[in-house]
């Protein structure tokens, strides 16, 4: 019976991989974080070799914008250096995303040894639902809240002045406007880490919805680069939906954890 027993009390072990010293683990973390700097540095290399076309993408909501108030589709830069330092800079930040694939992998490769087979799987659902959602806000401020921005803040002119707009300043504004959507619209993955953790329940978030919106709204008054209500309301209202995402996650999130109490206490009073 002893023998019997024997490999199903070892499996636990064996599903969640070797165990590794902490010089190998030391080892093993410079090796992953070697390949994920080369990954990143060759990255850059491409991001710098196509960093005019995407310019070029990125500058295409400001055209549209200058085009509409019937202003000249220019943009500028105001320092000998400063649109190399824009090539160069995107092409890091371009780099970056280019080598991700690789960074995660390297990532995974020195996490997953470590995790069970329900754990890997748990991680894998969460990476790449991290991506969606930084993505969907990405396009999201791309397609619909970078127009509305640009549309507004050009509507002010005068026929003695006329907008002289830096690409470098433009890159920053739509800088913050891509990467505050993106982690904005990241709200159901922090749910779901809150719910997890018991920290808030579905019937938590509901009833303390109101709450939700007063602080949605000082976000949004905070994220918004501009200060007319359409521009603020345009940016609360995917949080708000999200929100409600969030909720839809905790109660999923809730239902399998107390199922899983109910499972472990049958399990003991069996014992």
């Amino acid at each position: 019976m002893t023998t019997d027993k024997q490999p199903e009390d070892r499996k636990p072990q064996e599903e969640g991989g070797a165990h590794m010293t902490f010089f190998e683990h030391l080892t093993e973390l410079r090796k992953r974080l070697i390949n994920s700097l080369i990954a990143i540095g060759l990255g850059t290399f491409v991001g710098v070799l196509v960093a005019e076309r995407v310019i070029g993408w990125i500058t295409r909501p400001m055209k549209k914008a200058l085009e509409s108030a019937h202003l000249e589709q220019r943009l500028v830069y105001t320092h000998p250096a400063g649109y190399l330092n824009l090539v160069i800079t995107l092409g890091l930040y371009l780099g970056i995303v280019i080598a991700s694939p690789v960074v995660l992998y390297q990532i995974w490769l020195f996490v997953a040894p470590a995790l069970y087979k329900h754990e890997r799987k748990a991680v894998v659902a969460f990476l790449g639902s991290t991506v969606f959602l930084f993505l969907s806000g990405i396009a999201f401020a791309y397609t619909i809240i970078l127009p509305i921005v640009l549309r507004f803040l050009v509507s002010f002119k005068d026929p003695l002045v006329v907008p002289m707009i830096s690409i470098n300043e433009y890159f920053d504004l739509t800088l913050m406007v891509l990467l505050g959507l993106g982690l904005i619209f990241e709200l159901p993955i922090l749910i779901f880490f809150l719910t997890l953790f018991g920290i808030v329940t579905p019937r938590f978030l509901w009833k303390n919805f109101r709450y939700a919106i007063l602080v949605i709204s000082i976000v949004a008054a905070i994220v918004t680069p501009t200060p007319d209500a359409m521009t603020m309301l345009v940016f609360m209202s995917p949080m708000v939906g999200l929100y409600f995402v969030g909720i839809g996650v905790s109660a999923v999130v809730a239902r399998r954890r107390a199922k899983r109490l109910a499972q472990s206490e049958a399990e003991a009073g069996a014992r």
